[in-house]
């Protein structure tokens, strides 16, 4: 018997386990590392009948908003590769971390490919490829053999051309297993699940009225480029006209979240890449050190690239006791706030609480852009860390947008809806729902892009 995913041709990101393909996480440290055993949601895909062709470039660990910390060399926009530019100065990056996986979708190699979205890795190479990319409500989808990068943050996302196509593999690999102690508990997915549904199918056929949809103030940025704000204002009439309703919302904790996701990732980042050490698995430096104790140090100083290093010294600085205190514990505080945020714009309870009380909130899902311009030039981008006076974390600002759903864990989708009036290049939007309400968001997303 067929399965519901007979023949679709799948890529897989560098950092999903599986065991007839080497999985390195586009890292020097992990470069001839064949795991034992398939992530879930691989096995999930495979026994529905996928086709998984191969695997796709990334930043290192996941470590970055443009797929140019790779070992395997930098992923270049689709447009690049279709001889739409050919000007070494005017070729632009795919977005990141899961760009290899935004590209080959955009350049047909495969159907639909899994990224991983820790704060946005998914979101934004789907919004500069110009496909969709989703990420779940967090617990939604095994993490079981995801290598970790942030374990409280980190999510297995989906990249396709359509949203039929995403919700498809969806549907195969949202499930609870039991190998994932983070999965979400059946219980509490059977509750929710039947709220989702439920709300999900009172809008159908392009008619959504009722639909209240709420417009963040706080997403309105100085870096906010006007395509950008065009493309908003652009699918803000589309929804309207099919008889949505439009409502400012706030969320005043917004600025926080890009400090607070940082400081909160680097530090899981840091505990995370411990485990590299040469000694079980992995990269060993062949350099016979004077001192035995020197073989840890150099491995992971050849091992790792310049970015990863930065971000484990960051992580690592973030949790000693001097700043522990002054740096951690405020981070998880404004996460807390920014959660509280969404509770109080979202008309649904959010089913994490522990007594989800009615809200007085209105809106059934948000809508913003997914990222703050289309495409930047790698030249650019790389010139950020180069030039005198640029701050190294000037480049973190690309995930300024995706973020907040991150750090909430709420579902998040971006979909391609237009294109720069300068340069041509893919524009996408964000839509996000509360805790659970992923069906809402596919359902919503999938009548928005009919009009895109």
């Amino acid at each position: 018997m067929a399965g519901p995913l007979e023949g679709v041709s799948m890529g897989i990101k560098d950092n999903f386990c599986t065991r007839t393909l080497s999985t390195t996480c586009s890292s020097t440290m992990l470069q001839n590392f064949i795991s034992p055993y398939d992530a879930t949601v691989v096995d999930q895909l495979q026994k529905a009948g996928a086709l998984v062709l191969g695997k796709t470039n990334m930043d290192e660990f996941g470590m970055g908003s443009a797929t140019m910390y790779s070992h395997h060399g930098p992923v270049q926009h689709p447009y690049t590769c279709q001889g739409k530019v050919v000007e070494e100065d005017q070729k632009r990056v795919a977005g990141g971390s899961s760009g290899g996986s935004a590209a080959a979708v955009a350049m047909d190699m495969c159907t639909v490919a899994l990224g991983s979205d820790t704060g946005g890795s998914v979101r934004l190479p789907a919004s500069y490829c110009g496909v969709v990319g989703f990420k779940p409500s967090y617990g939604r989808c095994s993490r079981y053999g995801l290598v970790a990068y942030a374990n409280s943050l980190d999510t297995v996302g989906i990249l396709a051309r359509t949203v039929a196509d995403t919700t498809r593999v969806y549907d195969v690999i949202s499930h609870h297993d039991s190998k994932d102690s983070t999965s979400m508990p059946v219980d509490l997915r059977t509750r929710v699940d039947e709220h989702d549904m439920h709300l999900a199918s009172r809008w159908k056929g392009g008619d959504l009225t009722g639909l209240v949809v709420g417009i963040p103030q706080e997403y309105y940025v100085d870096p906010l480029s006007e395509d950008v704000l065009a493309i908003w204002r652009r699918g803000i009439r589309c929804l309207q006209s099919k008889g949505a309703t439009i409502m400012s919302v706030t969320l005043p904790h917004t600025p926080l979240a890009l400090p607070a996701y940082y400081t909160i990732a680097l530090a899981e980042a840091s505990s995370n890449l411990a485990r590299y050490d040469g000694i079980r698995f992995g990269h060993q430096s062949r350099v016979a050190p004077t001192d035995p104790s020197m073989l840890y140090a150099d491995t992971r100083t050849e091992g790792f690239g310049a970015e990863v290093q930065k971000r484990i010294l960051l992580g690592t600085h973030v949790l000693i006791s001097g700043t522990y205190d002054t740096l951690f514990l405020p981070a998880q505080k404004a996460r807390r706030r920014i959660q509280e945020d969404f509770d109080r714009v979202f008309c649904q309870p959010n089913v994490l609480q522990d007594t989800p009380t009615k809200t007085e909130g209105q809106a059934h899902i948000l809508l913003t852009p997914s990222a703050i311009s289309s495409a930047p030039k790698m030249s650019d981008y790389d010139r950020q860390s180069k030039v005198a006076g640029t701050k190294a974390v000037d480049a973190y600002v690309n995930d300024v947008m995706t973020v907040p759903a991150s750090l909430s864990g709420l579902p998040a989708i971006t979909v391609p809806f237009g294109t720069s009036a300068v340069d041509g290049y893919p524009i996408g939007l964000q839509l996000m729902a509360q805790y659970g309400y992923d069906q809402l968001l596919l359902s919503i997303a999938a009548q928005m892009t009919e009009s895109s």
